[in-house]
């Protein structure tokens, strides 16, 4: 028989989960039986919508903690270490914080590339190893780590190529770790999601609905359900997978 809830009494970190993706899967964990959900957001600018989904996750039935800091901070891998270990274990953790200003490649400033380096890459290896380290030492040990990638990892953009590289370098980082620690029952995906568009420019998204063959732009609760499988033991023969979340546009790109 197929569980109904997928992550019965399982703590779960998610990180960028203030809004968007990460709001949505912290939520469906919850709703999937999770015990416990720490919830990381990045600067007080972004608190209040934190604050919401906190209530909204807690409304489903689960506990949660509150994290601040920059992912880009080792210091804040720690911190979500911490919350989620004062629950007793950490078994999932979906890595989902990242960043996409969207700016011309010629006048494109050191400091943003760098910028975008450090959350989107750094920030998701410091938040991977720390979970990666808490799941290889506990009982029973292991874990499944899930990262939101992006449609870019396959395919670059005019205004993203300060963007696409870290998603690329997360998706080797993800197929690496799945070799490393394989052996330590720590399993590894990675789930790629809608490239993010700026929609408000004039005409832009009727074209990328035109992109899609389902015929509509993805939302939030499109990712975070096939999150929820891959976090779960329903996939717990799958490491190292990757799959696009995209309504078929990389296919229909070929």
């Amino acid at each position: 028989m197929i569980p109904t809830r997928l992550l019965e009494d399982k703590v779960v970190v998610v990180t960028g989960s203030s809004s968007g993706i990460g709001a949505a899967v912290a939520l469906a964990c919850a709703q999937h039986g999770a015990s416990a959900v720490i919830l990381h957001h990045l600067d007080s600018t972004t608190e209040p919508a934190a604050r919401a989904v906190q209530s909204q996750v807690e409304a489903a039935g689960a506990a949660t903690s509150l994290v601040s800091g920059d992912i880009a901070d080792q210091s804040t891998a720690s911190a979500l270490v911490a919350a989620g270990i004062a629950y007793g274990r950490i078994d999932v953790l979906v890595s989902n914080a990242g960043i996409c200003p969207f700016h011309a490649f010629l006048d494109l400033p050191a400091p943003l590339w760098a910028r975008v380096q450090d959350v989107n890459l750094t920030g998701a290896f410091y938040a991977v190893q720390a979970v990666a380290n808490v799941m290889a030492n506990q009982v029973p040990r292991g874990g499944s780590i899930v990262a939101v990638s992006s449609i870019s990892a396959l395919m670059g953009g005019g205004e993203q190529c300060h963007y696409t590289p870290t998603k690329a370098g997360l998706r080797s980082l993800m197929e690496s770790c799945a070799i490393a620690l394989g052996g330590l029952g720590i399993r590894w995906t990675i789930e790629t999601d809608l490239n993010r568009e700026d929609l408000g420019v004039e005409g832009k998204r009727e074209r990328m609905i035109a992109r899609v063959p389902l015929g509509r732009l993805g939302v939030p609760d499109d990712v975070a359900q096939p999150v929820v499988f891959f976090a779960s033991d329903m996939a717990r023969y799958c490491t190292g997978a990757s799959l696009l979340v995209d309504g078929g546009v990389a296919i229909s790109l070929q």
